[in-house]
């Protein structure tokens, strides 16, 4: 599908800054009227008829030929409809003014990495993410003590107390987000938490025109692992929070019960930005909705060099008007 103007006919985009539908070519907003695919072979594009390259998982793109943006409707729905998700909250231009306030300092970085050209080659994509939601029982179980010190006359007395501690607490968890690409690395997409997820609202297809999308391509439950971990780890954590007032705490026992649990898919906002430098990739990734940036900035060796080069020459100057200073003072 494609969203059509129905003023001038050219190809209306989700606007982060505006926060509705926008067209780019006659400044109309919410103008928009879908415009369904007239052939199922998703790589023919219903507006020009070229040939796009469509990756496997690929829910959204943009046509190299025409440059609309285009959704499969075989993509987001069915098993494959996002019951949820987050639009973007910041567009390319916002995004590559963060970017180079972020790194304008960084001054062996490559010439061209803040350039505009490469720059504009970021892409915004929705990424696939599960959520999952626990209500879960913390039994905690520990032995404690007090000391309590004092002292009469010249003798120092020390007194240990011993107890059996047990707290018991019911915990709800709700959206813990695990990414469900496998294009996507997980300890990165681990970093660019947290969203706010206040933030998240029911899936429209009209949020993915003018970004990227891919659906889901790890089942729910083939991740579930990963959100199960970090349920357990905050569940036993909060039920140690609650043991106060000891002065030393050993755990004898932790046991965490799940007493119900489920699953939602939805999209996530993130900015992508692959810069190669000597045949090496250096991604960037940036939070579509709290701009927080993931990512290293290569070093330019030739900088390095110059800058070295640059302060050798400066010490030498320096050496030698000393040397010349020194010869001319009257012998002493």
């Amino acid at each position: 599908m494609i969203f059509k103007c129905r003023n001038c006919f050219g190809n209306v985009v989700y606007s982060p800054e505006k926060k509705k539908m926008y067209c780019p070519y006659c400044d109309s907003e919410e103008s928009h009227e879908m415009k369904p695919a007239t052939s199922t072979d998703m790589s023919i594009c219903p507006d020009c008829g070229g040939v796009i390259p469509v990756a496997e998982h690929t829910s959204a793109t943009q046509c190299p030929y025409c440059n609309n943006y285009l959704i499969f409707e075989q993509r987001v729905e069915g098993d494959y409809l996002p019951k949820m998700l987050i639009p973007f909250q910041m567009g390319k231009e916002s995004c590559k003014k963060l970017i180079r306030d972020k790194f304008k300092k960084k001054v062996f970085a490559p010439t061209d990495f803040l350039s505009e050209v490469r720059l504009n080659t970021m892409q915004g994509t929705y990424v696939p993410y599960w959520f999952y939601d626990y209500d879960v029982n913390a039994d905690y179980q520990a032995e404690a003590t007090k000391v309590r010190s004092w002292s009469s006359g010249d003798m120092r007395y020390t007194e240990t107390s011993y107890y059996d501690v047990r707290r018991n607490i019911d915990v709800n968890f709700r959206d813990i987000p695990v990414d469900a690409s496998v294009d996507m690395p997980d300890d990165v997409m681990d970093l660019m938490q947290p969203y706010n997820y206040k933030e998240l609202v029911d899936f429209q297809p009209q949020y993915l025109s003018g970004f990227y999308a891919e659906k889901y391509n790890m089942p729910g439950n083939a991740v579930e692992g990963r959100a199960r971990k970090q349920m357990s780890e905050d569940a036993s954590a909060l039920a140690k929070s609650q043991v106060v007032g000891y002065s030393s705490v050993r755990q004898v026992n932790n046991n965490i019960t799940v007493k119900s649990a489920a699953q939602k898919y939805g999209l996530l906002p993130v900015w992508k930005y692959m810069y190669t430098y000597k045949d090496k990739e250096y991604p960037f990734y940036v939070n579509g909705q709290t701009g927080k940036i993931v990512g290293s900035v290569p070093i330019s060796t030739s900088k390095v060099w110059a800058y070295a080069g640059t302060l050798w020459a400066c010490l030498l100057i320096i050496l030698m008007c000393v040397s010349m200073w020194m010869s001319v003072l009257p012998w002493m």
